[in-house]
């Protein structure tokens, strides 16, 4: 549970889920995260060996970030955290957005 917890962790886990993202690539699947706090979440995800980070040699440098073989793991905690969610959600529409969600 400590490698899911921290805000934006779950989230940062399921965009990466698709395999290798630029940073801006993840920051446009989350809408709501800072740049300094994205920043921040993928250093502690990479030093607790849950990402990996690649160095491209072009001009300028592009950094990729993917799952490493801990991270992958995680991912079907995730996914059923994204199932959960998703049936909540269901649930909770009204019935006339239930048919058009479910």
């Amino acid at each position: 549970m400590a490698l899911l917890s921290g805000l934006w962790t779950p989230e940062l886990l399921w965009s990466l889920s698709e395999g290798p993202r630029r940073f801006s690539e993840v920051r446009r699947d989350i809408p709501g995260i800072s740049a300094k706090v994205l920043t921040s979440r993928l250093r502690d995800l990479e030093q607790r060996g849950v990402l990996g980070r690649t160095v491209m040699a072009t001009s300028p440098p592009t950094v990729e970030y993917q799952l490493t073989p801990l991270g992958l793991e995680l991912l079907p905690a995730i996914k059923s955290i994204v199932a959960v969610g998703s049936r909540l959600i269901l649930r909770d529409a009204p019935p006339e957005k239930q048919a058009v969600l479910g």
